[in-house]
């Protein structure tokens, strides 16, 4: 064989050795674990995250920007000491490319540092836990949902500036995203004259709140602001109101208070306002076709959760379609998913260099059952992504 010949049967068998290489590429599944709860308060929430993550994929045909989707999942029982243990499964046993959890944020936590040690691509779907795109963020790391500051500090801007309210009392469970979400309404209330006279918790998930209502209206603040979601929510909202406080006394949460327990709390969360990334009525073509498809799909109405989780798949899907479909070209699915514009059922956003959704926050009230918006309370808020040295 002469020199030529022999360089072009080289050069040939690269090619096709290329060629074959990135057809692989093509063919291989993505694999995605969920990591979400499937069992005990927060079950609900996790159900309905994995159903929008899963109307997207039906909406394309099964697909993420083509590329065909295998899913792993584990129940993560909301429980933050097994959160390390159950990631590595999904990471080292089931060699996902893409972790995507969860809702409780110390769970989360544990997720995001198991993230970082393995640089496994990891999309948080609800989870607010400020440290997450604080001092935790990392170019792997990116969240469809909200910090705990988000709502939180809208909520305390409104109750200032729109409800005039002088003083407020704040009570939570006593864990990350409650410490973090009182803290967010104290910032915002506080930096427009008004005072947090007590702050109140109690360790999760008790729901012995007895004790804490009467302290409440001993006290007798302006208003009581709170962040409760899930079981909790619902039985706190109906004690407020046993109480005889929803009268006399103000309510105001996160929006995750009324978000999938409207049907659970009844007459006792009429009216109560909140503060979120979503509500029920918005006027936007895109959440009308959405909630239409979610809810002939699933026979339920989405909420807040299932938003998000329809949203983690958009934003991986514009990470692959950047890199052609190649799970494995990390930068580019990275540089796709930080540039990317997500039209949203909540409406339009985009990441901030923390990769935390620069959004607006809305106002909502219920009436008859429906987290109805009422003005944005605060449009396109960035957290301010404290720590974060990305």
């Amino acid at each position: 064989m002469t020199p030529l010949r022999l360089t072009r049967t080289l050069l040939a068998t690269a090619l096709a050795a290329v060629l074959s290489t990135a057809a692989q590429a093509q063919n291989d599944k993505i694999k995605i674990g969920l990591m979400l709860p499937y069992t005990g308060t927060y079950a609900a929430l996790g159900t309905a995250i994995e159903n929008g993550f899963r109307l997207y994929l039906d909406e394309n045909g099964g697909k993420l920007a083509g590329r065909e989707v295998e899913f792993f999942k584990v129940d993560d029982e909301s429980d933050p000491a097994k959160a390390p243990e159950n990631a590595n499964k999904l990471v080292k046993r089931d060699q996902v490319d893409v972790l995507v959890g969860t809702v409780h944020s110390g769970v989360a936590m544990g997720m995001a540092k198991v993230a970082k040690d393995t640089n496994t691509l990891l999309i948080v779907p609800n989870a607010g836990a400020d440290a997450i795109t604080g001092p935790l963020c990392a170019p792997n790391i990116f969240r469809t949902s909200f910090t705990n500051w988000q709502p939180a500090y809208a909520m305390g801007l409104v109750a200032a500036e729109k409800f005039k309210h002088k003083t407020a009392v704040t009570l939570t469970w006593k864990y990350a995203a409650g410490d973090e979400s009182v803290r967010g309404f104290k910032e915002g209330f506080e930096s427009k004259g008004g005072k947090v006279i007590k702050e109140l918790s109690l360790p999760f998930p008790n729901v012995e709140f007895q004790a804490l209502l009467t302290e409440i209206a001993a006290l007798k603040p302006d208003a009581v602001y709170v962040f409760f979601a899930g079981g909790g929510a619902v039985k706190f909202v109906k004690d407020y109101a046993a109480a005889g406080l929803k009268d006399k006394i103000p309510l105001y949460g996160a929006g995750f208070l009324t978000d999938g327990t409207l049907e659970a709390q009844g007459e006792a969360a009429n009216g109560l306002f909140t503060t979120l990334h979503y509500a029920d009525d918005l006027p936007l073509i895109k959440d009308k076709a959405f909630r239409f498809a979610y809810a002939k799909t699933y026979k339920l109405q989405p909420d807040v959760y299932a938003v998000q989780g329809y949203d983690a798949a958009q934003l991986l899907a514009a990470g692959l379609k950047a890199a052609g479909g190649d799970i494995k070209k990390r930068d580019a699915v990275v540089q796709g998913m930080r540039t990317a514009k997500i039209d949203s059922p909540r409406g339009m956003f985009t990441m901030s260099k923390a990769h935390n959704p620069i959004q607006d926050i809305y106002l909502r009230k219920v009436d008859n059952k429906m987290n109805r918006s009422v003005s944005i309370a605060v449009k396109q808020l960035e957290d301010p992504a404290r720590g974060c040295k990305m």
